[in-house]
């Protein structure tokens, strides 16, 4: 667990020894000095022994021995002689001539030199007195979650990430990404799904990170009360985020477009697999040709028969198959027309699921940039609590911000 916050501690404590080594005797602050200089340059041994020299020196005051071991802590430290850094800042931190920012250091820097020798105990009983003196840095914090996932103490790291993130939440910052990602391991031990999932939610929604879509698409579908007519939509999502790298993930949304009556959809899916070496080769390579051009003749076909499917569904009562059409026309890459359609039909009412159809409309808005406002206002109107509110709001993340 050796990190720059370390290297930090021990540089203060450097500089706190070699100031005071400049008022020492020449005897001691001659060689100390000399040490610094050695650390300065990476020389930590060679430090040591010049410390050693100061040491043998008779007759020391308490100051001296003071510098002493600020020094002798710095530089075992830095040599990775975790023992004798050890022995050496507890002498400092019992000296009682500590200010409080110095008693934080120096409990820190035992709390690391601790856990390098895997005493966890009082690596914890260091992380203590490091934070009642005031220590909080993100190193610390670091290692004593690290401290307890080692005694599989994860619902105390539990409790500590809630505790940060709901600080943030409350003086209205956004939540640390390292105290989200602890929370999230926290639970995942715990296997506290529901707990993991909102965190993961709130992790994609605070840093929208490319694995972090990944992981939240891959466990949507499972979520209480989703609906499986929702699946095209996962794909969909994927496919935007850029977290479909499949084959058989290309295969399935392609037959998902067919199935769902969007062939010209199926179309550009494949063909992106196909352009992306995804798809095209390795055994499964005639499958997916076949797939590919059933692909082309549906979407052919249905390029052929949409002006009528327009007047037919006009003519029906209900505006789903409006709404139906205007989106098929939409991934044509006729938005404008599209949209009129999904607008006529919501107009007409009569819908099966109403929502959906709003879904579909601030989908639709979004393919084009002199909606993206209109967008925005749609996509936050939709409330379904089956799925489709989950989808506009990752289209929101996503796609209208």
């Amino acid at each position: 667990m050796r990190s720059l916050r370390v290297l930090f501690i021990l540089l203060a404590c450097l500089a706190g020894a070699a100031a005071q080594a400049q008022a020492l005797r020449p005897e001691i602050g001659k060689p100390l000095q000399q040490a610094a200089q050695l650390l300065k340059s990476g020389k930590a041994r060679e430090a040591l022994a010049e410390v050693g020299k100061a040491d043998k020196v008779p007759n020391k005051t308490a100051a001296e021995q003071l510098t002493i071991d600020r020094m002798r802590g710095a530089a075992a430290q830095r040599a990775g002689d975790n023992a004798t850094a050890i022995r050496a800042f507890e002498s400092v931190y019992a000296s009682g001539k500590l200010s409080q920012p110095e008693q934080a250091q120096v409990a820190e820097s035992l709390a690391y030199a601790y856990s390098q020798a895997k005493d966890w105990p009082k690596t914890q009983a260091w992380i203590a007195k490091a934070q009642q003196a005031g220590g909080n840095s993100a190193q610390l914090k670091q290692l004593q979650s690290y401290v307890q996932a080692q005694t599989g103490d994860y619902g105390a790291i539990a409790r500590d990430a809630a505790a940060a993130v709901a600080a943030a939440d409350k003086a209205g910052q956004k939540p640390a990404e390292a105290d989200l990602l602890r929370l999230a391991d926290a639970y995942q031990h715990l296997n506290n799904a529901p707990g993991y999932n909102a965190t993961l939610e709130k992790l994609l929604f605070a840093y929208p990170k490319k694995d972090y879509w990944s992981a939240y698409l891959a466990r949507l579908p499972r979520k209480n009360g989703f609906a499986d007519r929702y699946g095209l939509d996962v794909m969909r999502l994927k496919l935007a985020t850029g977290t479909m790298d499949k084959a058989d993930e290309f295969m399935e949304m392609v037959q998902l477009s067919l199935q769902a009556g969007y062939p010209a959809e199926g179309k550009k899916v494949i063909e992106k697999g196909f352009a992306s070496g995804v798809l095209g080769t390795g055994a499964e390579a005639a499958r997916q040709q076949r797939l590919r051009d059933l692909a082309v003749k549906q979407d052919a076909q249905a390029r052929a028969d949409i002006a009528a499917q327009a007047t037919t569904a006009a003519a029906e009562k209900g505006g789903d198959a409006l709404v139906h059409v205007g989106y098929q026309y939409v991934t044509m890459g006729d938005v404008d027309k599209g949209l009129a359609l999904i607008q006529q039909g919501i107009a007409k009412g009569g819908l099966k699921r109403p929502q959906d159809a709003q879904l579909r409309l601030g989908m639709a808005q979004l393919q084009s940039p002199k909606y993206k406002a209109k967008a925005r206002q749609t996509l936050r109107s939709v409330k379904g609590d089956d799925g489709s509110a989950d989808i506009a709001r990752l289209w929101l993340l996503n796609g209208a911000g």
